[in-house]
């Protein structure tokens, strides 16, 4: 199998040593996704709320490309700065997902995150 990077001018251009995404075979493996609005490179000024919507944006923009959407998501990973709002986050993020086929997930608190935002989000994809 061969890796292919998957990068979208609709999504955040990495702010590092990375890529958007990788495919390896039908995998797409989704870079954390902070909630910086790919226009202008700037983030999301509001909530919570706000951040995780920008984040989702983000990442539904690179499983556009890859030829995917929120069905083909196997795994996420959130990070968040405090869990005292992962009601929030989780409003917003359920909001993307079908129940019977949402993806395998956890839910970390960190001590911090590129830019200061509040909250990250990677994915794992697959055909």
């Amino acid at each position: 199998m061969e890796k292919k990077i998957v990068n979208t001018p609709s999504a955040p251009a990495p702010i590092g040593p990375y890529n958007q995404s990788v495919k390896y075979g039908n995998m797409l493996f989704i870079s954390g996704q902070i909630a910086l609005d790919p226009a202008t490179g700037n983030l999301v000024e509001g909530d919570i709320q706000a951040e995780t919507r920008q984040v989702m944006t983000n990442l539904q923009a690179i499983l556009k490309e890859a030829g995917m959407s929120f069905g083909n998501v196997i795994k996420t990973s959130i990070f968040l700065m405090d869990m005292g709002q992962f009601a929030q986050v989780n409003e917003v993020y359920g909001s993307y997902f079908d129940s019977s086929n949402a993806p395998a997930r956890e839910t970390v608190q960190v001590a911090g995150l590129p830019r200061g935002v509040r909250v990250e989000i990677s994915m794992i994809a697959g055909e």
